[in-house]
């Protein structure tokens, strides 16, 4: 009783931390580079989650705010956009490029829409920082039950980022504490970067290249005879309509 009546308090004043957490998780462009501080103070102002676990964000905080704008979102496509492993959009780790993605994805933004909340133009309803927005609205029992759900992916995710070394993992922690849940790492397959799974087949892959000279080397010339067609027999006299026979 105590440890359910201690998670309904948490969830109830973690609006905005939940908020601050999703916004952590998005692009961070120089209009974004502005608000880290006011991030900072969100967090230490609600309190929602273990010293630890706030000692690690302050820590990504600060280090965000003190790395040169272009690294910093170089960093961000990197890790986030160029593996399935780290992909923030949830349904990546759960239907990846089946058939029941788009449903999915239409069912999540209904809901959304239910609650009064839109998309905003090109925004996609699984990207975790827009999910985020959303559980942060709801009431203390639905959110944390939202977080929970989702917490096994959450928990893959911060797995991948602790292997690749990245204090990003701090924000999926976040989470999973939010959620009542306990990060642990999880052994992860290995899995093709996303640029190399959704290549594009080569055009006219069928042309054969072989015999052709590398690039800056001079490319040899085969002049070929043509062949010329052997003449149709002459027609013999008196065969009808000059047809040979």
């Amino acid at each position: 009783m105590f440890g359910l009546a201690n998670k309904q308090k948490q969830a109830a004043s973690a609006a905005g931390t939940l908020r601050t957490l999703g916004a952590l998780l998005s692009y961070p462009d120089a209009a974004w580079r502005g608000y880290l501080s006011q991030m900072g103070e969100v967090l230490h102002r609600e309190r929602v989650l273990s010293p630890l676990r706030l000692a690690e964000l302050d820590a990504l905080i600060a280090a965000l705010g003190g790395a040169d704008q272009l690294e910093v979102e170089a960093d961000y496509v990197g890790l986030f956009d160029r593996g399935r492993a780290t992909s923030l959009h949830l349904f990546e780790h759960v239907h990846g490029d089946s058939r029941d993605r788009g449903p999915a994805m239409i069912d999540l933004a209904q809901t959304y829409e239910k609650a009064g909340l839109y998309l905003a133009d090109g925004e996609l309803p699984d990207y975790l920082p827009a999910v985020l927005e959303f559980v942060s609205t709801q009431p203390p029992r639905e959110a944390q039950a939202f977080l929970l759900e989702m917490a096994h992916i959450i928990n893959a995710i911060f797995s991948a980022l602790q292997q690749h070394g990245s204090p990003y993992a701090s924000v999926l922690g976040a989470l999973l504490e939010l959620a009542g849940e306990k990060a642990q790492a999880v052994k992860l397959a290995a899995e093709p970067p996303l640029d190399e799974s959704w290549a594009e087949p080569v055009v006219f892959d069928g042309c054969s290249t072989q015999g052709q000279a590398r690039p800056g080397q001079a490319q040899p010339i085969r002049i070929v005879r043509p062949t010329r067609p052997t003449p149709p027999p002459a027609p013999q006299p008196g065969s009808p309509s000059g047809v040979a026979t």
